[in-house]
């Protein structure tokens, strides 16, 4: 069995373990996100699928959006424009972010503990959790800018 579909596999287990219906809609919706590399919006989910399902909503991808989020199989990223984007890659890692055209990259780098602990006997917080996102301009727009 290849890696993604053992992946899909074992995140339809563990929604059936939660007690979560494997409905046609949310295991494509879930299978959408596992193949997807770009983060894709709500929106971007259902116009992939809308083909494939004429009857979904977009409030639809939305819900399933919602109960693969609540079961830890995919993080909402939001970037202070109006839309969330989805990540179903849940390990700590960061994001590199186009600002030409808002693409998103997954890179890896060493988890920031020691800025957690010192953020936390600067401020006296109880730290849970940090983001990281990294701008430039992506290979694509820089060659579009040089022509």
């Amino acid at each position: 069995m290849a890696l993604p579909e053992q992946r899909l596999r074992q995140a339809i287990d563990t929604l059936k373990q939660s007690g979560v219906r494997i409905t046609p809609q949310r295991h494509a919706v879930l299978e959408y996100l596992m193949k997807s590399m770009t983060h894709p919006t709500a929106d971007e989910i259902y116009k992939a699928l809308e083909g494939k399902f004429p009857n979904m909503s977009v409030a639809t991808v939305y819900n399933n959006l919602r109960v693969l989020r609540e079961a830890g199989l995919v993080r909402e990223l939001t970037y202070g424009d109006a839309s969330s984007r989805f990540d179903c890659n849940t390990t700590d890692h960061y994001h590199i972010i186009c600002n030409e055209c808002g693409k998103i990259v997954d890179f890896h780098y060493p988890k920031l503990d020691e800025v957690e602990s010192l953020a936390e006997q600067v401020t006296g917080f109880d730290v849970s959790h940090h983001r990281l996102e990294v701008y430039g301009t992506c290979e694509e727009c820089q060659q579009t800018e040089q022509h």
